[in-house]
């Protein structure tokens, strides 16, 4: 399935709309070395679908083109980085 994903910069989020409404989103904070990947939220009835995992790439693309360096502090933000070294050299 498609999700389609909106940064929200004025709210440090990258969030998607699911079918029944609900959100699921990566929150963030700028640090001084640039973005914080603080916290990714799929709701229980989401969860497996690949959801997360399509947030994070979004928001790793992201970072990627601005040439903004990633923190990634939430352990799921951490685990994709791992499985997908591409992504590496974001992190600060």
């Amino acid at each position: 399935m498609e999700y389609t994903i909106v940064h929200f910069p004025e709210a440090c989020r990258f969030e998607t709309t699911l079918d029944d409404g609900q959100k699921a989103y990566l929150d963030y904070n700028e640090v001084e070395v640039g973005l914080n990947m603080a916290h990714t939220y799929v709701p229980k009835a989401f969860e497996g679908r690949g959801i997360a995992a399509a947030i994070v790439r979004f928001a790793l693309e992201y970072a990627k083109e601005n040439d903004i360096p990633v923190v990634p502090s939430c352990s799921y933000v951490a685990a994709y980085i791992k499985r997908h070294p591409e992504y590496q050299h974001l992190v600060k």
